[in-house]
């Protein structure tokens, strides 16, 4: 079965984003850091974040992992640049419902660019790969926000 032309822009947008992740490396001043593992595929990312005036400022992702996990995190790092905590709540909630097969409304709207990552919920076993830059983000915005 060949891939129709969506399904290969997807695919390529996917690997230019592991290939050449956005927002990659260190943060010189991070306020808040943090580092999660997927044990099943051995995914390790560390998330650094800054906030001003309510927003996230600056984020920087460094760490190794399968190609779906850096796609995510480097898709993640560009749609919650300068977004609330609550607007980035939002976002991880219509994440995660879109890759488990929920169909949130609005999920385009929403996550941008990020919302390719749909496809994920025909392979089960990608799913934490694809939630893990998601997860680290909220944990982070909570500890702010406690």
């Amino acid at each position: 079965m060949a891939l129709s032309r969506l399904d290969n822009l997807y695919r390529q947008m996917i690997l230019d984003h592991a290939a050449h992740p956005h927002h990659h490396g260190k943060l010189t001043n991070a306020k808040q850091q943090l580092e999660l593992r997927n044990p099943t595929c051995g995914d390790v990312l560390q998330l650094e974040v800054s906030l001003d005036d309510g927003k996230i400022s600056e984020i920087a992702f460094s760490g190794t992992g399968c190609t779906i996990s850096q796609a995510s995190a480097s898709m993640m790092t560009d749609e919650v640049l300068h977004k609330t905590p609550a607007q980035v709540e939002k976002m991880v909630t219509t994440f995660s419902e879109l890759v488990t097969g929920q169909d949130p409304a609005n999920a385009d709207e929403i996550l941008g660019d990020a919302a390719i990552l749909e496809g994920v919920t025909q392979f089960p076993a990608r799913i934490k790969c694809a939630t893990l830059a998601w997860k680290a983000i909220y944990q982070i915005l909570a500890e702010v926000q406690d």
